[in-house]
């Protein structure tokens, strides 16, 4: 048998992450950056019919566990998504219960 090592760090991070993502609220906001690639604070909650504090909660979260990257411009700050690889496991576990 092959030699398997685990570093906890690493699994840590990835729980961290799954964890970030773990909520139908940021799910959504991950799709809404998957379509535009960076979206204003204002941008979001307006699409998404939420209120701004909400919004913000949840975009701190994500941030926090590096999801998603900010930029400030003016008064605004803009959100991406670090990478897509998240977007494909939600469309993994979408297809999932498809079957």
């Amino acid at each position: 048998m092959a030699h398997f090592e685990i570093n906890i760090d690493k699994l840590e991070m990835a729980a961290g992450k799954l964890r970030a993502i773990s909520h139908p609220m940021r799910i959504a906001i991950l799709e809404l950056l998957a379509q535009d690639e960076s979206l204003s604070v204002t941008e979001i909650y307006k699409t998404l019919d939420i209120e701004q504090a909400t919004a913000s909660h949840h975009l701190n979260i994500l941030k926090n566990k590096n999801v998603l990257v900010s930029k400030r411009s003016g008064k605004k700050i803009f959100y991406s998504l670090r990478s897509n690889t998240l977007m494909e496991i939600i469309e993994c576990i979408n297809r999932c219960n498809e079957e």
